[in-house]
């Protein structure tokens, strides 16, 4: 196969028009990843009476898995995302039904469906679907007079938020209500409407704090009450003291013998007394430059859509690589959410590849003589 400007099968027109930058500095995080879930995780295995290559042959099936279903993703026109995305919410609302009546309570929540040896949690797909779906309704808004877009997605958006409090998920809540509100904001709402979304956030946080207990004990522990009872994060703060600049070394880490999160929610730690605060600003620059460079691509596009879609698909990337490092260092409260590409993980791993495939897809640009409508598809 040549992959020359003037060859338009679908894989060279893929070549020159997808960002080849952004997609290095992903397959980088991703083999950061690699490399500390395999020093992580034989500790937390063998802990907990299994082989010490437990989560290292699991998180290399869903690597391979991850890198297929990003650059399936990353293959799309918009139409076909448009599409799929409408379908997986409807198809996720279904399922997080199903999970609140069926699936069994494990840590005072209801989030996953098992399959077969397999974790299934839907509310990790939901948040690239609603994105997508949120940044139509919008976009179609500006288009069509008279196209109720903005309460249809807070309709959705209410919907979803429910489901995901019945749960109860407040971290996943915060995720998608924060990057709803990113893309409210994009499409130029009313200021006096940011402001009521600005006190409703903050009644709702206050609601959780009050009403679910898990809640209340970790903000506790992060604002200093019951603090001697914070065991993960002490820990984890003494990993990165102990890492210093350098790092210990690969492998030369004692924290993932004591924290039970460690190749998960905690493997920020990890990197910090392993590889060294040096390894851990590399790691945050990475992230850094794949939502920059995200957002600089979307400064001279006219596509509303477009626009929506992939700030609402960069923030969710970045907001939630921000809660993970945050707990991490004790800048925020206690949440069990994995650091994208970097923790163990399934569901998580490949809702994320799903929501990086399609930034991908959509940050696109057009070369020599490929058309924009071979690529949208109309």
């Amino acid at each position: 196969m040549k992959f020359d400007r003037q060859n338009t099968n679908i894989f060279t027109s893929w070549w020159w028009t997808v960002d080849k930058i952004s997609l290095l500095a992903i397959f980088i995080i991703m083999a950061f990843g690699a490399i500390m879930v395999t020093t992580a995780s034989p500790a937390v295995a063998e802990r907990i009476g299994l082989d010490g290559s437990y989560f290292i042959k699991r998180q290399l099936i869903f690597l391979v898995i991850t890198l297929v279903v990003m650059l399936f993703f990353s293959f799309l026109n918009p139409i076909v995302i448009r599409r799929i995305a409408t379908i997986g919410f409807a198809i996720g609302i279904i399922l997080l039904v199903v999970v609140l009546i069926f699936s069994p309570e494990t840590k005072g929540a209801k989030r996953w469906i098992n399959l077969g040896g397999f974790s299934l949690q839907p509310s990790e797909f939901m948040k690239p679907f609603f994105i997508i779906v949120t940044a139509w309704m919008l976009a179609e808004s500006k288009i069509k007079q008279g196209f109720k877009g903005l309460k249809i997605c807070t309709a959705l958006y209410g919907l979803l938020a429910i489901l995901l409090l019945l749960q109860p998920d407040v971290g996943m809540f915060v995720v998608i209500s924060a990057v709803w509100a990113g893309q409210l904001f994009l499409s130029g709402i009313p200021l006096v409407y940011i402001l009521i979304m600005a006190v409703l956030g903050i009644v709702s946080l206050l609601g959780a704090y009050l009403v679910f207990p898990h809640v209340s004990l970790r903000v506790n522990k992060f604002l200093g009450i019951n603090s001697d009872d914070n065991y993960q994060v002490k820990k984890s703060l003494e990993a990165f003291n102990s890492g210093g600049i350098t790092g210990r070394g690969p492998g030369e880490g004692v924290v993932k013998q004591h924290l039970p999160d460690s190749h998960t929610d905690f493997i920020f730690a990890v990197v910090g007394e392993e590889l060294g605060a040096i390894v851990c600003i590399i790691i945050v620059c990475l992230f850094a430059f794949v939502i920059f460079r995200g957002f600089k691509k979307m400064l001279g596009e006219k596509d509303l859509f477009f626009v929506y879609a992939v700030s609402g698909l960069l923030m969710q990337f970045g907001v939630q690589a921000m809660i993970n490092m945050g707990v991490a260092l004790n800048l925020l409260p206690t949440k069990g959410m994995t650091l994208p590409f970097i923790s163990y993980g399934g569901s998580s791993m490949i809702a994320i590849a799903v929501a990086m495939g399609m930034m991908l897809s959509l940050t696109r640009r057009r070369f020599g003589n490929i058309k924009r409508q071979d690529f949208t598809g109309g």
